[in-house]
């Protein structure tokens, strides 16, 4: 299954899985068409849990909404400047 979330990561267009509004979340990003963010999903994934309990726990999701909020999360990340501390 790993081999299959390495697979999607590295052809994704995560674009086509997620959205930010304004009108919607207060602009978070979510999984288009729902109000899960992505900042859940990378929250119950820091927490411990699985990508398995997390559709379970949210059955309209499917796994490459998974993968889709972990490659944005990437993109974000890799375009942050960060301030060394003094």
């Amino acid at each position: 299954m790993r081999d299959f979330f390495v697979f999607l990561y590295y052809r994704m267009n995560y674009n086509e899985y997620i959205e930010s509004r304004s009108d919607l979340m207060l602009g978070k990003p979510v999984i288009k068409g729902t109000r899960i963010t992505v900042e859940l999903i990378l929250r119950r994934l820091s927490e411990g849990a699985s990508v398995k309990d997390i559709l379970i726990a949210y059955p309209n999701l499917e796994s490459v909404h998974i993968t889709a909020a972990l490659a944005y999360a990437t993109d974000v990340i890799s375009n942050e400047s960060l301030i060394s501390a003094a």
